[in-house]
């Protein structure tokens, strides 16, 4: 187990790594309150333009500032297949990531499974900066996130790498109606 840490290093952690971040996403489905309104209306057919929002407007922002320096960041997200409400909104709002410079791709769970990805609990999203660092985010059952963990352990984080290797090699790109 980790070392906890505060939102406000998670934050700061995720502006200041030094040249790549990637993160593996293994929820069916998020519950930040942030997000509740854009996903409500999405699902009831009136979607917002996730720039409207501005805690994602930070986000792709940051994402901006950051790969415009040079640093590069990774997503690979583990989706059902038929993807859930929650996953069919990040579907539709990759395209503001990417547009933003983030490298997001897809697994179906079954694919993660069968390719050995998913060993752990499925309780656990992870970051991993500058292939040194993991940011461990730990979820209840309904997608809240309970706490973040920082993990330097070599033996943990080289194990990451591998999945991270794995995920990337094996995951596909889609569009937002896929």
């Amino acid at each position: 187990m980790g070392t906890p840490i505060t939102d406000a290093e998670f934050g700061r952690m995720l502006r200041e790594f030094e040249a790549s971040a990637f993160r593996l996403e293994l929820q069916s489905a998020y519950s930040e309150p942030t997000e509740h309104a854009t996903v409500a209306r999405f699902l009831a057919g009136d979607p917002q333009p996730p720039i409207e929002v501005p805690e994602l407007r930070d986000w792709f922002d940051q994402i901006r500032r950051l790969t415009s320096e040079g640093k590069t960041i990774t997503r690979v997200r583990v989706h059902e297949d038929p993807p859930t409400d929650y996953q069919r909104w990040e579907r539709w709002i990759g395209r503001w990531n990417t547009e933003a410079g983030e490298d997001i791709t897809y697994l179906t769970r079954q694919q993660a499974h069968d390719i050995g990805l998913l060993p752990d609990a499925g309780d656990t999203d992870w970051w991993l900066l500058d292939d040194t660092t993991l940011i461990l985010m730990r979820f209840d059952r309904d997608g809240r996130r309970i706490h973040n963990e920082i993990e330097k352990d070599p033996t943990v984080v080289a194990r990451s790498r591998g999945w991270r290797n794995l995920a990337v090699r094996s995951a596909k790109r889609m569009g937002a109606a896929a």
